[in-house]
Formats: C-alpha cells, structure tokens, sequence
C-alpha cells in the first residue's frame, strides 16, 4: 500500500506540504510505502531570495527530507497529520504546520531547512512610503519573531487536471493568534526517466499574522511603528520542479518558485522588495 510522493518535490515548495494521500500513484518512484520511514536528501546549490531591507539571501546547499505514513497518522518535513477522510476523489486531514514568515529572519528556521528558495527574478520593489519628508528607514534592533506551530485542516481534491489543495491553519501557542490559509493547484506528468510538477500557490494571511512579522515595534522604530499598519492580504506564486530518474536511489533535481508578496506586505517599511524567488539544482539521494 502506497501514498504519492511529494517528498522532494514539496519539501522544495515554499510552504510544506502534507498529507497529499492516494491509494494509487504513477510510478514507485512517486510513492512512499505506507508504515515504513522515507529518508531522503537533496544536495547541490541554491538560494532564497530575501526581500527584507539588510537581510542576506539565503543559501541551500542541504536539504533532509523525512516522512511517515501509517494508515491515518503521518510525519511530513516537521509537520503531523491525521487523515479524517479519504477517497478516490478527495483527503480530508487534521495538520500542523509552521509558517514560512519567520524564515526570512532567521537562518535556521526550519522553512529554510526543508526547502528551497531562489532564482533572481526582475521586479520592481514597493517603496509607496518613501516621501522625500519622511526619515530613512533605520531600525534598531528587531525584537525576536518567535517561532509557532499552526493547526487547522487541509482537504485534497483530486481531478483530471490537477490536485487542488485547500487549508486553513491558526496559531496553536498564542505567539501572534493569527491565521493563514492556502489554495494550491498542481499539475505533475511524467516522460521516460523525466518527472515534471508545476503549481499555482495563493496564500492568505491575517492581520494579526503580517502584524506580527512584518510589524515595526516601537523599540525598533518609533516613526515607522506609528506610520505602517498590517493588513491581511494574499501571496501569489508560482513553482516548477523537474526530476530525472537516475537510479532507483538517485535523481537529478531543479526546482524553482517565484513568489509575488501580497501589497499589504510589501509596504512595510521592514522590506525593500516585493517579491522572493528561489532556485535550486542538484542531486536527491532517497534511503
């Protein structure tokens, strides 16, 4: 008994992705064997994109990937599941998940650990607060963006034309009591040796979310504290991941997203760009 393998491929994506199960599956290489751990790696060279003011990119060199399906409870990349629901046309599960916001702050946050990010994209940078009469954007020292757990439900649709995935999440810890939710469509198809993904990704984040992340605190800057106040809004974005099967262990592997930040976002005087693209190239090795 399999489920479909997204292991790779998602821990690439922006956002983890989990529990995407189906009885059914193209090829043994797109599958994981229920009740049995699926370990992989990908090793090679990439880069995150970081749109925050001061802030380096972020380099991928090493990505794990770790997972567990048993009949309902699973393990994906640092996330827990529980399928609800499951049929040919749909999965209906409980999940946590981690947001991705806090990965522009800090190194070694686990979005940064699990995926990848990277190629630089031309597009313009949102500067709509940058009047001649008003200070330079200077900070202090950022006070911590605390690292949570989200838990909410996600649902898998399954059609001819792709995989629809939809979920809504919220703070379990009380650390900003915000929400977030996704609609996701992807579309994978295979030739020869070749495995190919593309997806269209909308996420949507509350107030209290972009607040707390992208948020200035008055200890980091009493003017622009005062000047820019956080709404909820929507990032789109697009991914391509390519897979060429080497061996039943190896593949080469490209993967590539661009990431357009919702205006709400982008106007806080905490970025300098409004978008993040990221790219990565190189061989996975599954144990």
């Amino acid at each position: 008994m399999y489920r479909i393998l997204f292991v790779l491929i998602t821990s690439l994506s922006i956002l983890p992705s989990v529990g995407m199960a189906k009885e059914a599956c193209a090829s043994e290489n797109q599958c994981i064997e229920m009740n049995n751990w699926d370990l992989g790696v990908a090793i090679g060279w990439g880069q995150k994109s970081n749109p925050l003011k001061d802030f380096d990119d972020i380099p991928l060199f090493f990505i794990p990937t770790v997972a567990y399906y048993g009949e309902h409870w699973f393990f994906d990349n640092g996330n827990l599941g529980y399928t609800l629901a499951e049929q040919e046309s749909f999965t209906f599960n409980l999940v946590t998940s981690y947001s991705l916001d806090r990965a522009y702050f800090y190194r070694w946050d686990p979005s940064n650990i699990f995926l990848n990010r990277g190629t630089q994209i031309e597009a313009k940078a949102i500067n709509n607060m940058s009047l001649s009469t008003e200070p330079e954007r200077e900070f202090n020292s950022l006070e911590t963006r605390n690292f949570t757990l989200l838990g909410g439900a996600e649902a898998f649709i399954y059609t001819r034309l792709g995989i629809i995935r939809l979920a809504y999440t919220h703070d379990m810890f009380n650390v900003h009591q915000g929400s977030e939710a996704q609609i996701k469509w992807t579309y994978g198809w295979d030739y020869d040796r070749f495995i190919f993904e593309f997806a269209l990704v909308f996420d949507w984040k509350s107030q209290a979310v972009v607040d707390y992340y992208y948020g200035v605190r008055p200890s980091e800057n009493a003017y622009w504290s005062e000047q820019y106040q956080a709404k909820s809004g929507w990032d789109k974005g697009a991914e391509m991941t390519a897979r060429y099967i080497l061996t039943d262990n190896w593949d080469l592997l490209l993967a590539v997203r661009y990431t357009l930040i919702a205006d709400e976002i982008a106007a806080s005087p905490l970025l300098d760009q409004d978008y993040s693209s990221t790219y990565f190239i190189g061989a996975a090795y599954r144990f």
